[in-house]
């Protein structure tokens, strides 16, 4: 896929679910319950165990249907490996000249992460079509990224740490592209006690959370 055409499924769907796991099968159970859930993009992060095999057995068997990207990716080599395992777009907690050098070269979308003005304007001067605001929720919130895109209203913002169904409307008002939603939404412990109903529940809520806040 192209960047626009990433780009436009994520801000189609409006959610990126953030797979962590403590196992290659808990991730795969958790990009099940998700996708079931009608959320059909997943962020699987590099603290996952042997996560590039995790995005490459997701992409063989679901790659038609979900758009599958790398999360937590923090160097060139990690970049290198993810997009080579078939992951669409990557992300990262912070800012990575060199993570954006492999997807440029690449042609597929790098999302930096940046928190501060000065950091956001680092990740535009290195060709950030996307940036990941992170941690959000524990410097403000919505409110912090509505005073973020005031001198920055062309930059896409994907607001993540502290996001949930209860506050999409106000981030959405603030201005999100989308959401990055991890534990809120990928209950581990559910998942571990042979739960994944509940996920799925939780992912079928959030999509009518976010339907509701952009109506």
């Amino acid at each position: 896929m192209t960047i626009d055409e990433v780009l436009q499924k994520i801000t189609s769907i409006g959610i990126i679910p953030v797979i962590r796991a403590a196992s290659a099968e808990e991730a795969n159970q958790a990009v099940e319950a998700v996708c079931k859930g009608g959320i059909p993009v997943v962020e699987i992060t590099m603290t996952v165990p042997d996560a590039p095999s995790v995005i490459r057995r997701v992409v063989e068997q679901q790659g038609d249907r979900v758009l599958v990207g790398a999360g937590t990716v923090l160097t060139a080599e990690q970049a290198k490996t993810c997009l080579d395992a078939g992951a669409e777009f990557l992300v990262s907690p912070g800012f990575s000249a060199e993570v954006l050098e492999v997807a440029r070269q690449r042609g597929k979308l790098a999302i930096p992460g940046a928190l501060t003005p000065s950091e956001l304007m680092q990740a535009i001067a290195h060709g950030a079509k996307v940036v990941k605001v992170f941690p959000c929720g524990s410097v403000g919130g919505a409110k912090y990224l509505k005073s973020l895109k005031a001198p920055f209203p062309k930059v896409a913002m994907v607001p993540t740490g502290g996001v949930n169904g209860g506050n999409a409307k106000e981030y959405f008002a603030a201005g999100a592209l989308a959401l990055g939603i991890g534990a809120d939404l990928v209950d581990l412990a559910a998942l571990r006690a042979g739960d994944s109903a509940k996920v799925t529940a939780a992912a079928k809520d959030l999509v009518e959370a976010v339907r509701a806040a952009r109506a």
